[in-house]
């Protein structure tokens, strides 16, 4: 079910917005050379029982998770591209990281995802990464009163197929609210003008991601980390938004 918020609620999920926010900004700081992926989730469930916020990963048991998260971050290393599953893993020199982060403040929901390389990077991985900013950007701009979810999933698809990457459609932008994952489903491809009409009050992730060899993806043995299936790097960039008269939200944005 689709259910539009009013200002004042869009006000209250704005509060657990900026906390998402400054959990992915800590945890992207302390990313560095030689740092244990389970120090990340560690200092990122920290930050939650500080703030009296809840996790919306650690007890999260969907149809396509292997078992209930038990972590309170999604880390992704480099082919690994989605849902990375924490684990005694010591991040290398040149590695490509996407933290992904929801929480729950006060009832409501905020989630977002950025991509970085941990040390010397790679123009290439530079690049991918720049990429699915700029149609996490290209998505947001669509998001306007009156256009379509199609019009955004175009946007996003667009950026992609002018970096030449192929998109996968199996996971993507979605309804954020009391819960974590809701309606509506917005793929990153698609045709423009077509799908949900956009009304003020609509509140969603916009989430780009992309490989840099294939659209196709395996899942690991511990049921949770998606990885490319020819062994390319990936990038994963999301921010929650909502839609009002005054234009696309961002309710996820960080100072840097």
């Amino acid at each position: 079910m689709i259910e539009l918020r009013t200002p004042a609620e869009i006000d209250q999920m704005a509060v657990a917005g900026a906390f998402v926010a400054q959990v992915l900004e800590a945890t992207r700081d302390a990313a560095a050379v030689g740092v244990n992926l389970l120090d990340l989730d560690a200092l990122a469930h920290d930050l939650i029982r500080t703030k009296g916020a809840e996790s919306c990963y650690i007890d999260y048991h969907p149809s396509f998770g292997g078992s209930p998260f038990g972590k309170v971050i999604c880390l992704s290393v480099n082919d690994a591209v989605l849902h990375g599953l924490p684990h005694s893993y010591v991040l290398k020199d040149g590695d490509l990281l996407s933290l992904d982060f929801a929480a729950s403040v006060g009832g409501w929901v905020a989630d977002s995802a950025l991509s970085i390389v941990v040390g010397t990077p790679r123009d290439v991985d530079l690049a991918l990464i720049a990429t699915a900013e700029a149609a996490l950007t290209a998505g947001i701009a669509a998001a306007t009163v009156g256009n379509k979810v199609g019009d955004i999933s175009a946007a996003i698809g667009d950026v992609a197929h002018s970096a030449r990457l192929k998109v996968n459609l199996d996971f993507g932008g979605h309804g954020v609210g009391r819960i974590m994952h809701g309606d509506p489903h917005i793929p990153n491809d698609g045709r423009a003008g077509r799908g949900l009409v956009l009304r003020p009050g609509l509140v969603f992730a916009v989430e780009p991601w992309f490989m840099l060899g294939t659209d196709k993806i395996s899942t690991d043995a511990d049921g949770w980390t998606l990885r490319s299936k020819d062994g390319s790097r990936g990038a994963h960039v999301e921010h929650t938004i909502a839609v009002t008269d005054a234009g696309p939200r961002v309710l996820t944005a960080r100072s840097s």
